[in-house]
This record gives structure tokens, C-alpha cells and sequence, in this order.
């Protein structure tokens, strides 16, 4: 068998990106090497870029390139009502589909206690901080709904209590376009539990 030198450890690089398997990495090395080198360049360029000047948001602690970012920097976003997610993914995807404009806050994870991930890893005192100032009103929890997800936002909703904070969480449930037949129990339940009044 020959050696693949340079090229399997690009494709065997690429593989490192989520959901990308061999196949879809072999076809990715491929393309940019036959099809368009120019963007293999601007692609590998702008990735150093990136991982030279991204760092996190001094406030919500979303990735960024200035001490605070956007969102966090906007005067018109309302202050009182923070959302909290778990990664800065979660910051790109809620405030490009809802209508939300309040803050948010990242937490790099959730309490997960078997594997040493607690209050602190997760930037707890940092969000106390901001209630300790006084602005916050509201607080979102947009944790995942998973085990740990739900401990977190749980365990969140507690501080925020203690600051007489109101916690809401977001509502899991069946989603637009979906079919009863085709929903797992775990989230019909969800659903009837989220349940809210018809206008």
C-alpha cells in the first residue's frame, strides 16, 4: 500500500470537524485540491486568522474578536433579560431565529459532576457577578435538554432566586411540522407539561 503522505494527514486533519467522516473528508480534500485551491487558501487563511484573533467576550463570553462583542456592545438590546446558553453555537443559532433581544451568556458546558465539571468551570461566578449589579430582571435558560442540561438550568434558576431573579425556561416540545405518530414520549411529555393557553 502506498504512503499517503500529505494528503491522508489532511484528510485524516479534516476528520476532526463534526459529522465529518473518511468518506465526506476525503471528498472535502479532493474538491479544494482539484476544484478550487483558491479557496483552500482563503479557507486555511482565514481559519489561522481566526484562531489568532478570536477570543471571548468579556461580558457573555461568546467568541469575538474585541473585548466585547456585538451583541453584548448594541445600546438597543435589553440589558434586564439575559438568555443562557451553553456554547457560543447556541448564541449564533437563537439570535438568527427568534426575535430575542436581550443578552446572553455562554457557559462553555454544564455541571457535569463526574467529569469535574462544576459551578466554577462553567462561569457561574462570573453570571452572579452580573446579578449582583442590579440590571438583570429576567434570565433564560437555553441549556440543552439533556440530564445535565436540566441539572444546570435547575441549579441556575436557584442562584437567580436568591437574587430575586425571574427564571424561565425555554419550552421543549413537538416541533412546527411534526407529527404525534413520529414523537419520542420524553418530548410528548415535554410538550403536555409546556402546555400554554389558546388566545
Amino acid at each position: 500500500m502506498q504512503d499517503k503522505g500529505l494528503l491522508g494527514q489532511l484528510i485524516q486533519n479534516l476528520c476532526c470537524l463534526p459529522g465529518v467522516g473518511s468518506k465526506s473528508a476525503q471528498r472535502m480534500a479532493f474538491h479544494l485540491l482539484q476544484r478550487d485551491r483558491g479557496g483552500a487558501k482563503q479557507l486555511a487563511d482565514t481559519l489561522l486568522n481566526a484562531i489568532d484573533k478570536l477570543g471571548y467576550c468579556q461580558m457573555c463570553r461568546t467568541l469575538t474578536d474585541t473585548e466585547v462583542c456585538g451583541i453584548c456592545a448594541q445600546s438597543s438590546r435589553d440589558r434586564s433579560v439575559i438568555c443562557v446558553v451553553e456554547s457560543p453555537a447556541d448564541v449564533w443559532i437563537v439570535d438568527q431565529a427568534t426575535v430575542f433581544k436581550g443578552l446572553y451568556f455562554v457557559l462553555h458546558g454544564r455541571l457535569s459532576p463526574l467529569d469535574g465539571v462544576g459551578p466554577d468551570e462553567i462561569g457561574l461566578s462570573q453570571l452572579q457577578q452580573r446579578f449582583v449589579q442590579g440590571e438583570v430582571k429576567e434570565i433564560i435558560l437555553a441549556t440543552n435538554s439533556t440530564v445535565e442540561g436540566e441539572a444546570t438550568a435547575c441549579f441556575i434558576a436557584e442562584v437567580a432566586k436568591k437574587y430575586k431573579i425571574q427564571a424561565s425556561r425555554i419550552a421543549h416540545g413537538i416541533p412546527m411540522g411534526g407529527e404525534l405518530e413520529f414523537i419520542d414520549s420524553g418530548t410528548l411529555s415535554h410538550a403536555f407539561s409546556g402546555r400554554r393557553e389558546m388566545i
